[in-house]
């Protein structure tokens, strides 16, 4: 009962969210004169937009790293694999000759968007209902596809401990990267070109007839999917999978004792924590607008590791506070450390290109030498105790 009552809590939280992210995001139409801050063009949304992908990788890897104690670096080769396997299903097949010009065409002449449009229509309601549906079906398969490559590697890998199996799995990310780079397979990658041309966060946003843009939605959107996709994964660390996860962190020996098959879990939280990895890399085509192998670097997954480590190993609370701070910083807040600045006729030193992320650095380094644990250490921050209705101060001393 206790549970219901959380998950219900919770449930009410992400609703409360995502409403206020649509209301931050349209008041610019409704209210004028707004801040800068609020206006479409603003870097507020993003940050928002970027922060919500990257707090459903951050989970991921806190699902291995955090719950399950495997010390994985392979999150930026399921993004990748996630990222190309949307933009292949979703590119019309229309734009594909034009996409995959320098290899005459694509070798797959298929695409999940015309097939819906052929169904329900291309324009009014019936446009946006196969946009949707070719969206959705996409980035699952998308999740489904690094799923299926977590389980191939995962069998010899996750025999590997420690720092060999966080080795392991680098190695697996840059081959994939290198692989997905060769010309030779350009007819399905476009080699160490970019794929674009399918739907992204802006293609949610509704228009009148004239194109005017009546309600955004392209920041509620990636809200939404990694709000589920995050609560999904919340509900499976609080089952026994989830315990049975933790027990094999904390000791292997007393969990195998206790009946824990070790493979099988260390198997299922690798391929679960792949698949949600690849519908983050899908999210991030639609991020970025595109998707190249180049972009997905063993940089992204440190940043992804750093994240995790600033927000608190074990706290899935903790990696989406430090993500939205982490995205904030390093694409907003410290800019103006990039550019010149005079105070009447002194110039303000240091200030230059690069200047940004000397500051940014050791602002990390402080966080990890005085916050060791992270910001929220293994705690979660409990949803239900902020809609929980505080009794009058004499009654909780009885």
């Amino acid at each position: 009962m206790k549970d219901r009552k959380k998950s219900f809590s919770a449930f009410i939280g992400i609703c409360v969210l995502l409403i206020f992210v649509i209301i931050l995001e349209n008041i610019s139409g409704f209210v004028p004169n707004v801040p800068q801050v609020l206006e479409p063009t603003s870097p507020l949304f993003t940050v928002l937009k970027k922060a919500a992908v990257y707090s459903l990788v951050a989970v991921t890897m806190n699902l291995l790293n955090g719950f399950t104690g495997l010390f994985s670096l392979g999150q930026a080769g399921f993004m990748l694999l996630g990222a190309y396997t949307y933009a292949i299903l979703t590119v019309p097949t229309a734009m594909k000759e034009q996409v995959y010009y320098l290899f005459g065409g694509c070798a797959f002449d298929f695409s999940l968007l015309d097939m819906f449009e052929g169904i329900f229509g291309s324009s009014g309601a019936g446009g946006a209902v196969s946009m949707i549906l070719a969206c959705l079906i996409a980035i699952v398969l998308a999740g489904c596809v690094a799923g299926v490559f977590a389980y191939l590697i995962g069998i010899p890998v996750l025999r590997l401990k420690s720092d060999y199996l966080a080795i392991a799995t680098l190695g697996f990310a840059e081959i994939i990267r290198a692989i997905f780079q060769w010309q030779k397979l350009g007819k399905v990658t476009n080699g160490a070109n970019m794929i674009k041309g399918f739907p992204t966060f802006s293609s949610f946003n509704i228009t009148d007839g004239a194109g005017n843009t009546i309600l955004r939605l392209s920041t509620f959107v990636p809200f939404l999917i990694s709000s589920v996709c995050i609560l999904l994964i919340v509900l499976l660390i609080h089952s026994s999978y989830g315990r049975a996860f933790m027990a094999i962190r904390d000791d292997e020996v007393a969990a195998e004792a206790m009946g824990v098959n070790l493979f099988k879990h260390k198997m299922l939280s690798f391929v679960i924590s792949s698949f949600f990895a690849g519908v983050g890399g899908a999210l991030f085509a639609m991020y970025v607008a595109n998707a190249q192998a180049k972009a997905f670097t063993s940089v992204m997954t440190y940043e992804i590791l750093l994240i995790v480590v600033i927000g608190g190993i074990g706290s899935v609370s903790g990696s989406v506070i430090a993500t939205f701070l982490y995205v904030a910083c390093s694409e907003w807040w410290l800019r103006f450390l990039d550019s010149e600045h005079y105070i009447g006729s002194f110039k303000v030193p240091l200030l230059r290109n690069g200047f940004r992320m000397v500051v940014f650095s050791v602002v990390i380094m402080v966080i990890v030498l005085f916050f060791s644990q992270g910001i929220m250490g293994n705690r979660e921050i409990n949803i239900g105790a902020l809609f929980k209705k505080r009794r009058p101060k004499a009654e909780r001393k009885q």
